[in-house]
């Protein structure tokens, strides 16, 4: 089968981007023939994958191609013309490529896998600048809860509102929670399938030892809420002194979290390990007793939690979104309210300092991914979507 992934991104960044990576990499062992088309722009200046690129930008200037992106629309009709996929799935979508390349999909089979709430909402989090999640439809709400400024505003509510004109160019949306579909619901998209992300399946983690470990992995950003982790690891190493944590990943909220680092005096406590490729960061994980997702924002899915369950290690996580589907709470791991340290601290003290309770959990975890998380069966259900659209089958709007 001839498949086209169209993606904003296609460098190994965030969770978004390794899944469309991974999917294509899967299908090509397969035997199909799987290209990758996204913009030239690459986040954290990592090389790009794509198969084929359009003009993209990093820069404050982005909302440009974010609302009318010339390069995206003829370099994918050149593609479609050259490549004639059968099927089209578009994972990222509205951060660099813009509405215009829709229209060209409208004789096509082709699905809108989505990743984020990127659709319903300009800044992608459905996160109020409070951290509350926001319950508004896009438009003057964004105005006035302060979400965008003002001179970006037009644009980008002309941007959603191209996007909703054209959306039926998708036959299919998919999403990769039941929580997103509900969000997507909520607001009038539909139908929409749910398939949770799939990860590979690795060696299972090494048996505990010493130093007690916890660890995060994520964008240093405020949604993800690597600050909250630190001010909820000075209560783990006020009771257990020897505890270490390892925080893998880079972005703008660096320099903060060092800081915080020093503040609460955890400079021999706490590793910053910066960006990580996925075997590097296995390799520093293996010895985790604990990984934790703190998001403050409603996660889609958690593909780092995935990860951590599928390595057979116990999850604190976030109870919103997506993570509270696949961390099962006090049997895969444990999961608290958003940003709340103090919760945060006592569920993690509440594993640490009972060893065979995380030994357990994390054989729960192992057990459960390895039944419902796994990239063979991610595929499957995808490849099972694409005959079903090649064969023009109707979707219909479920509860």
């Amino acid at each position: 089968m001839r498949i086209l992934l169209v993606s904003d991104y296609a460098t190994p960044t965030g969770g978004g981007e390794l899944i469309v990576l991974a999917l294509r990499d899967a299908l090509r062992r397969r035997g199909h023939d799987v290209r990758l088309f996204a913009s030239s722009a690459r986040p954290l200046n990592l090389p790009s994958q794509a198969d084929y690129e359009c003009f993209g930008l990093s820069s404050r200037l982005r909302g440009l191609t974010q609302l009318a992106n010339p390069s995206a629309y003829w370099r994918l009709q050149r593609v479609l013309l050259d490549f004639q996929p059968e099927v089209v799935h578009v994972r990222l979508f509205l951060s660099q490529l813009s509405p215009l390349i829709l229209p060209l999909l409208r004789d096509i089979p082709a699905l809108y896998h989505v990743a984020w709430y990127r659709s319903i909402c300009p800044v992608g989090t459905k996160m109020l600048p409070n951290s509350a999640p926001c319950r508004e439809p896009a438009g003057l709400a964004c105005l006035k809860n302060h979400c965008l400024q003002a001179y970006a505003w037009p644009s980008l509510m002309l941007q959603m509102k191209l996007w909703r004109h054209w959306r039926g160019a998708f036959k299919l949306i998919v999403a990769n929670s039941h929580a997103t579909k509900r969000r997507l619901e909520a607001e009038g998209i539909r139908p929409v399938e749910v398939v949770w992300n799939g990860v590979p399946v690795r060696a299972q983690r090494k048996p505990f030892a010493a130093p007690v470990t916890v660890a995060f992995a994520g964008r240093l950003i405020r949604e993800k809420g690597a600050d909250v982790l630190v001010e909820a690891f000075a209560k783990v190493v006020a009771c257990i002194p020897e505890a270490k944590l390892l925080i893998a990943g880079d972005g703008p909220e660096r320099i903060q979290l060092v800081s915080q680092i020093d503040q609460l005096h955890l400079n021999s406590s706490v590793t910053l390990l910066g960006h990580l490729s996925r075997a590097e960061l296995e390799a520093r994980f293996s010895n985790a007793w604990v990984q934790v997702v703190p998001s403050r924002w409603e996660e889609p899915f958690g593909i780092v939690a995935a990860e951590s369950l599928m390595r057979g290690t116990a999850v604190v996580a976030s109870d919103a979104g997506g993570l509270a589907e696949i961390v099962l709470n006090n049997e895969t791991g444990v999961l608290v309210p958003p940003g709340d340290p103090q919760a945060l601290g006592d569920a993690l003290l509440s594993l640490l300092e009972n060893r065979e309770r995380a030994e357990w959990m994390g054989g729960n975890a192992r057990q459960f991914a390895l039944q419902h998380l796994t990239e063979e069966a991610f595929v499957n259900r995808f490849l099972e979507l694409y005959e079903l659209l090649c064969k023009g089958r109707t979707f219909f709007a479920t509860g």
